[in-house]
């Protein structure tokens, strides 16, 4: 069974910083890009992200034109792909918009400590998976071709983006830099530290280079 291909999206400041440590949202995209996001969500069959950033943002996480997500449809899709997340904690509210809106499935990974307490809290809002003693990307990939998914997109936070791209499972890379500094060292980060298999003997292909408004997109493929 083939693995899904993986891609990562992600827009940080020109820094590094994917958001600032303030309770509002930084807001990095402009309108350009967000159109950008929703047009690739509306091709990919899952949409990954973690505990924290459903806590942190609150996304919805769906397909925002109505023109794509019909198509969608007639195409015998769901209107907006999978919502995916990974908990270790099970600190998620069910009510949050990523599980109370869209009417795709939603799944939960987790370990065998948390399975039945995470599966009481959700009540019927998602599927929850035990995966076992520890959550790897091996195994939530493993998980999600079972379930017919080809192609996933990861959509952060950090802790999310160095999992997979240590594991070196990212297949492609979306990364949209915003032209402006942000600059607080407690403020989250694209990555945390890690040993990464795309260093500087091993160099990612950049397939294209766009500009976006004031923003860029550098997309580069790390395999």
């Amino acid at each position: 069974m083939t693995r899904p291909y993986v891609l990562l999206s992600v827009a940080a400041s020109l820094d590094g910083y994917i958001d600032d440590a303030t309770p509002e949202r930084l807001l990095l995209s402009n309108d350009e890009d967000f159109d950008r996001v929703d047009e690739v969500r509306a091709g990919v069959d899952a949409i990954l992200v973690g505990a924290n950033t459903i806590r942190a943002d609150n996304p919805r996480l769906m397909v925002r034109s109505d023109e794509r997500r019909e198509k969608r449809v007639t195409d015998g899709k769901p209107a907006t792909p999978i919502k995916v997340t990974i908990t270790s904690s099970g600190d998620i509210d069910p009510s949050s918009k990523f599980f109370a809106t869209g009417g795709s499935d939603k799944l939960v990974y987790t370990t065998a400590a948390g399975a039945d307490r995470i599966a009481t809290t959700m009540a019927g809002t998602a599927t929850v998976i035990d995966l076992g003693d520890t959550v790897t990307p091996d195994g939530v990939l493993d998980d999600l071709a079972k379930r017919g998914v080809e192609r996933l997109m990861i959509e952060g936070g950090g802790s999310i983006h160095t999992m997979f791209l240590t594991a070196g499972l990212a297949d492609e890379l979306h990364l949209v830099f915003a032209p402006f500094l942000v600059g607080d060292p407690t403020a989250p980060r694209f990555v945390n530290a890690g040993t990464f298999p795309q260093d500087a003997g091993h160099r990612m292909h950049l397939a294209e280079c766009k500009q976006i408004g004031d923003c860029v997109l550098l997309r580069y493929l790390p395999r």
